[in-house]
């Protein structure tokens, strides 16, 4: 075949342009019903206008086809291209995958080609040209098709980097306790459903990816830098919806091996107090044993006897003052029956089974500590500073 067999000629160009808008119009309506999802998009003025483009499409390909072999269906024109990315973007923009538009595509193509064959035919083109004609107008539609594709792609890449954005500064926003207006315009903004509860969860960087994959699909990660800690580059702030009550426990298992601080839930608008109580239970120092994370809410006594560390000290000082003069050994065992007394409100045979020592060792110990003490052992105030002084261990660098 010579290249002016590779062209329509242009009285046949002229007959099928003829036929476009009665082509564009059957076109639509096999698409509205062969793939029905755009049934709704397709009514109305958005009928006519898809019928326009679907007319540009056609056209262009027809000002290609009879380019006297000058251009070929890999390089479809610039108007019919670009409406073909435009067209792949507003259906990412409007939450559909590219099934559809494919499938449109493919619909498309076929009732174009049995209404704009007819049309060459009659207007007498050959058939080894026919032939041609087919392959160029599909090779043609898998060009608008894969444009599409790179379109819909685009858009996802896009917005879903803006939508990315736009949650971090969400978190931040929250973390710092803005506004309760500048929140919701905020949530607004990124399209994110305000949930009863959060809850701040502070982990290591490197556990974030694997933790996120059993969280709830709205927590939001925060980009600020948790202040006052030497490692806090190395730490992330996650914002967990909806995890409290019965939904606590999943939430601290799902955090094993995190290396996790867990704040309390507290009303979504709220949370910065969950990552100040998180943020304090880091800056004490408080661990726990094994895999699980440390879970503030377990944690209340320490972090209340903890809050003022100099006061506790201070505190722990005037209360064991009777001591002072006491070796480092004898002092340290009256310390810890004395705490274990407290505890255990007097019980002796509860104090020796925790000091491992014999029932009267613990009758021993008490009669020097009431010495020492005198009658202040029977002071409600007494025993209230001696309760919150020894309640927890000293802090120990």
């Amino acid at each position: 075949m010579t290249d002016d067999e590779l062209s329509i000629p242009a009285d046949v160009a002229d007959a099928m342009r003829a036929e476009l808008p009665s082509v564009a119009e059957q076109t639509v309506a096999a698409i509205v019903v062969e793939v029905p999802s755009y049934a709704d998009a397709f009514g109305g003025d958005m009928g006519a206008t898809i019928e326009n483009a679907v007319q540009l499409a056609l056209g262009g390909f027809l000002e290609l086809a009879s380019a006297g072999g000058a251009g070929d269906a890999s390089t479809p024109i610039k108007p019919a291209l670009d409406g073909a990315y435009a067209l792949g973007r507003g259906e990412a923009r409007s939450g559909r995958s590219m099934d559809a538009l494919l499938g449109a595509y493919r619909v498309g193509a076929r009732v174009s080609w049995r209404h704009m064959a007819a049309s060459a035919v009659a207007a007498g083109l050959g058939v080894e040209q026919l032939a041609r004609f087919a392959e160029l107008v599909f090779a043609y539609i898998d060009q608008l098709s894969a444009a599409s594709v790179a379109g819909h792609s685009d858009e996802l890449a896009t917005s879903g980097r803006v939508r990315e954005r736009y949650l971090e500064r969400l978190a931040n926003q929250l973390l710092a306790g803005a506004p309760r207006e500048d929140m919701l315009a905020a949530a607004e903004r990124a399209d994110w459903s305000t949930p009863r509860t959060l809850t701040a969860v502070i982990l290591p960087e490197a556990r974030v990816r694997g933790a996120l994959a059993s969280l709830d699909a709205r927590t939001l990660r925060s980009t600020e830098e948790v202040p006052g800690l030497a490692s806090s580059g190395d730490l992330v702030v996650l914002l967990v919806p909806d995890a409290e009550g019965r939904s606590r426990p999943a939430l601290v298992r799902s955090l094993r091996e995190r290396e996790a601080v867990v704040g309390p839930a507290r009303p979504w608008a709220e949370v910065h107090s969950s990552y100040a109580r998180a943020l304090r239970a880091l800056h004490l120092g408080l661990t726990v044993d094994g895999p699980e994370p440390l879970d503030t809410e377990g944690r209340l006594a320490d972090l209340v006897l903890r809050a003022d560390e100099t006061a506790l000290g201070d505190l722990r000082a005037q209360v064991l003052a009777p001591l002072a003069g006491l070796g480092p050994g004898a002092r340290e065992k009256l310390t810890e029956t004395l705490r274990s007394w407290l505890l255990h409100h007097g019980r002796r045979e509860a104090i020796a089974a925790e000091l491992f020592v014999h029932p009267q060792t613990v009758r021993y110990r008490m009669g020097q500590l009431r010495e020492l003490y005198g009658n202040r052992l029977e002071d409600p105030r007494t025993v209230l500073e001696l309760t919150l002084a020894l309640g927890v261990p000293p802090v120990t660098a």
